[in-house]
């Protein structure tokens, strides 16, 4: 599974602009992907990490803005068309490789 974070936030205040800051760390210290600017992606193993990692999120939002969260399959998120740039394929975000101990 693919858990992927849309955000806008707003960026007007020293409040507004510390609390981006602090939720883009968070996203990041979680293991979130950058695909794009406010758009992060993580491999999820199964609906128990996804269930926890949707309480995480919801603990550390921010307090105003727009925060979305969808969860796809990887064969879902395996057919993302490309119509402008190309796939990045210096990024690691295939679980080919994962092991689980």
């Amino acid at each position: 599974m693919r858990m992927i974070v849309f955000f806008d936030l707003p960026t007007e205040t020293y409040l507004n602009r510390k609390e981006y800051r602090l939720f883009r760390k968070f996203l990041i210290r979680e293991g979130f992907i950058m695909m794009q600017e406010s758009v992060y992606s993580k491999l999820a193993l199964n609906n128990s990490i996804v269930k926890a990692e949707t309480k995480r999120l919801e603990e550390n939002k921010p307090s105003a803005g727009d925060v979305e969260l969808l969860v796809i399959t990887e064969k879902q998120y395996s057919q993302i068309q490309f119509l402008v740039g190309e796939r990045k394929t210096d990024v690691e975000d295939s679980d080919a490789r994962l092991i689980v101990l």
